[in-house]
């Protein structure tokens, strides 16, 4: 076997060391946002009106459309109807979610501020943690595709974690634990339906 018989994929970060640097943005952002909230009450009412419903959509939109996306992907081995498939599921999901905390209550006795608001919030971070790992399906190679969006995965359940850490006050080791092991089973039950 010659040098000529080995042939190594290239792969092209360019896409996901944005998604990384963009993410990493907004964690920033968001960091420098709470810095400038003072008081414990203004605190409290912060996380309680946007950390919580957009924490409760990364989480719902990171982990939900895992099975589908999987499975469709590896039912299929194309690339393109596995986005479709998570596209679908992370808007679908964000329409889904953003009414469900709209809804869930007024804000009023609860304190969780106005509901649209948090509505949105919840929506929009739905959507964004579905599109995530759906958009390296864009990727023609169904081996490339696989594993970015598995990257992309581990980069949102450690942010999850971190969000959890940082705002709800959970260690970062159970934080990790529990999103990790929620992650895992979803992401299992798409491949296992996907590969049947």
């Amino acid at each position: 076997m010659d040098d000529q018989d080995i042939s190594i994929p290239s792969i092209n970060f360019e896409p996901r060391v944005a998604f990384v640097r963009t993410v990493w943005l907004l964690v920033q952002r968001v960091s420098k946002m709470t810095k400038c909230v003072k008081g414990d009450s203004e605190r409290r009412r912060f996380i309680l009106q946007t950390i919580q419903p957009g924490l409760a959509g990364l989480m719902d939109g990171s982990v939900s459309t895992l099975a589908p996306v999987f499975a469709a992907a590896y039912a299929t081995h194309r690339t393109h109807e596995a986005f479709l498939v998570g596209l679908a599921a992370s808007i679908g999901a964000g329409i889904s979610m953003g009414f469900a905390e709209a809804l869930s209550d007024d804000g009023v006795l609860s304190g969780r501020g106005h509901p649209w608001r948090r509505g949105l919030v919840c929506g929009l971070m739905t959507t964004l943690g579905g599109i995530g790992h759906t958009l390296p399906f864009l990727i023609i190679s169904f081996s490339q595709a696989i594993f970015a969006a598995i990257a992309v995965v581990a980069v949102e359940l450690a942010l999850i974690a971190w969000i959890r850490h940082r705002y709800m006050d959970t260690r970062l080791v159970a934080a990790t634990f529990q999103v990790i092991a929620g992650g895992m089973l979803v992401f299992l039950v798409g491949v296992l339906i996907g590969s049947n």
